[in-house]
């Protein structure tokens, strides 16, 4: 993979995350009049990190490394953590630290690498 694609997936990846983990968060908080501004904004977020991590993985590992497995499943999980943070609103707490772990999961997969 040429280098300069690289590092723009990864900043579009990154971009993508901080998008996601935001407007989750936001989700958390927000009035139910914000819902579809907090569902645009996390599905451009889902998107950025579907279509650079694919591309990212297919590129340098040529899809292998198992790690790459729990990434996905962690990331489905935040997907859907937005939409039902306005539908839980009395789980929001336990919703949040789940998105917590779930995050910190995906960046340690990402620098040990370990299967």
């Amino acid at each position: 993979m040429n280098p300069h694609e690289y590092a723009v997936l990864h900043l579009f990846h990154v971009m993508g995350a901080l998008l996601l983990i935001g407007f989750t968060f936001y989700a958390f908080a927000a009035p139910a009049a914000a819902r579809k501004k907090v569902m645009i904004w996390t599905g451009v977020g889902n998107l950025l990190i579907l279509l650079t991590g694919i591309r990212m993985w297919q590129g340098l590992y040529s899809f292998s490394g198992g790690w790459v497995i729990v990434k996905l499943v962690a990331w489905l999980a935040l997907a859907a953590f937005a939409g039902v943070a306005f539908r839980k609103r009395e789980k929001a707490g336990a919703l949040m630290w789940m998105s917590v772990a779930l995050s910190f999961l995906a960046v340690v997969m990402v620098y040990t690498k370990p299967f």
